[in-house]
């Protein structure tokens, strides 16, 4: 089993009960998220988890959060400083009854690998399933894999609470945790999801995106590439041959044809016109890098959902 410390914003959402339901949500601040993240919060159950994004209105990524639903309040973790959040929604909430609260004091260890499950049921007495969570001790235990896409769990914990928990744990480099990430071809917010692309041009969005809900910032731009069919580009693991630098532009006689967007050892992610992709095939970059095409990401479920 591996273990890593991530450092993530944490946020409580919280808020009252509206006389006049909005868009048939009467809670102000459930209603605020839902209409302001790409998923379903309205749906959401209580002890259960779900991967978001917010956009921009032309369909780009912002921010990325995974939202835990705790009956009265939420918790939000997200890839931004909680203060900073907590400005942007406080802007946002308009005249909204909605509440945040900064819990920078929590800590987050995310474990995975061969062992986590065992180590889940023996020191917390639970069995989980895929986005369920439980709360024993003041400790947040939550079944993730979509953090680097192998069966792992968030650890969300007060930070006096840390040292009974990670004496127990094999911790691992940040570069090994990110080498996983990009070999199961999770994309990252802000290396791959970021202005310029779409999430639709990822395999996140089957995580990340409902289709069914109602209006948010960026739904328009989504839904009229989603139901043209597949886009032009997609996202591609490449083996890294030579020299190869995220931002690197991928060419052909000064033709653009894509850009590397993460690059470890030995691999790296990057957006490809789907008209390249060929197995094996050495594409060069502007810089003199030269990268082999693997084939096209997808999230391989099988090894991350076993029990």
């Amino acid at each position: 089993m591996k273990a890593i410390k991530l450092n993530r914003g944490k946020i409580k959402v919280f808020g009252k009960k509206s006389k006049l339901a909005i868009k048939g949500i009467a809670e102000e601040h459930k209603a605020f998220l839902h209409n302001l993240f790409t998923n379903d919060i309205n749906n959401l159950k209580p002890f259960n988890f779900n991967y978001n994004l917010r956009l921009k209105g032309n369909g780009h990524p912002i921010d990325e959060f995974f939202v835990y639903n705790f009956g009265d309040y939420f918790l939000l973790d997200t890839n931004k400083t909680s203060d900073f959040i907590i400005q942007e929604f406080t802007k946002l909430k308009l005249s909204l009854q909605v509440s945040f609260e900064d819990m920078s004091n929590l800590a987050h260890i995310y474990i995975w690998g061969e062992g986590a499950d065992e180590f889940v049921k023996e020191s917390f007495d639970i069995s989980l399933n895929h986005f369920e969570f439980a709360y024993k001790n003041e400790i947040l235990i939550a079944r993730n894999f979509l953090r680097i896409g192998e069966n792992g769990y968030d650890l969300i914990l007060p930070e006096e609470s840390l040292s009974s928990i990670e004496n127990k744990l094999n911790f691992v480099s940040e570069e090994d945790f990110e080498y996983t990430r990009i070999k199961n071809c999770i994309p990252k917010i802000g290396k791959e999801l970021k202005e310029g692309y779409l999430p639709l041009e990822t395999p996140i969005y089957k995580y990340a995106i409902n289709f069914n809900k109602g209006c948010y910032v960026g739904q328009e731009a989504i839904a009229r590439v989603y139901f043209r069919g597949k886009t032009p580009r997609t996202l591609v693991k490449f083996k890294n041959v030579e020299n190869v630098k995220e931002k690197d532009k991928i060419i052909n006689n000064d033709k653009k044809l894509g850009e590397i967007t993460s690059v470890c050892k030995d691999l790296a992610l990057g957006y490809l016109l789907r008209a390249q992709i060929e197995e094996n095939k050495e594409l060069t970059t502007e810089n003199g890098g030269k990268v082999k095409i693997i084939g096209e990401c997808s999230i391989n479920e099988e090894n991350s959902w076993k029990v």
